[in-house]
């Protein structure tokens, strides 16, 4: 079969947009080094609809697919591999990239499109250090990481905790609400068993728990 355009519904565009969020992430990840594409099958000779960092390739919106793009498309529809290993390619101006293709599928499985990343490595190494590493101000985010529901929960409890002991507005009366209000605002209830060792935690009954929850959702 030779590789030609899609023949695109409105569901595979939608498809295909949901995309655009994940290359934003990978790009605000990574760093201003890092170009981000995703590739549209609809139209190879305008396959570029959504570009991050675009100056490292000198690309935009509408650009066409590689010819590296088209290989590793038609690989997929004779192998059915999504990603090949990442590479080192040059870009037009010289500079070395560090690139990486993924197939990107719509319903049924469809190739729809392509997510392309490509690291700039002929920026001097400690700038783009720099870009991964903590900036002067920024402060850390409490993030807690288990292979254990439980232990998400106990440790989204010890911060609820501290932060409402350090704030002197609280009250001994208003604590265990403003705990509970604290792990509400952060989502934590969603996971089962939260209710059950919050009011173990606070000494509280679930059904006050259950209270106070209903209040915040109204």
């Amino acid at each position: 079969m030779n590789v030609k355009q899609v023949r695109f519904t409105d569901e595979d565009r939608e498809y295909l947009n949901n995309y655009f969020r994940v290359a934003d992430t990978i790009a605000d990840l990574i760093g201003a080094h890092c170009e981000v594409v995703i590739h549209s099958f609809e139209s190879v000779d305008h396959s570029v609809v959504k570009i991050v960092n675009g100056h490292h390739t000198g690309r935009k919106i509408g650009s066409p697919v590689t010819d590296l793009g088209l290989k590793v498309w038609r690989t997929f529809d004779q192998t059915g591999e999504v990603s090949p290993k990442s590479y080192f390619t040059n870009a037009t101006d010289g500079s070395l990239l560090k690139s990486t293709t993924c197939i990107l599928a719509g319903p049924n499985k469809k190739a729809i499109g392509m997510l392309c990343i490509n690291m700039n490595l002929s920026y001097p190494f400690p700038e783009i250090v720099k870009t991964l590493l903590p900036q002067s101000g920024a402060s850390l985010v409490n993030e807690n990481f288990s292979n254990n529901a439980n232990d998400v929960i106990n440790q989204a409890l010890d911060t609820a905790i501290a932060e409402v002991e350090l704030d002197e507005s609280i009250t001994m009366k208003g604590r265990n609400k403003a705990i509970i209000r604290c792990l509400f605002d952060n989502g934590i209830f969603e996971l089962k068993e939260t209710t059950t060792q919050v009011s173990e935690r606070l000494g509280i009954s679930r059904q006050a728990v259950y209270k106070f929850i209903r209040e915040f959702k109204s």
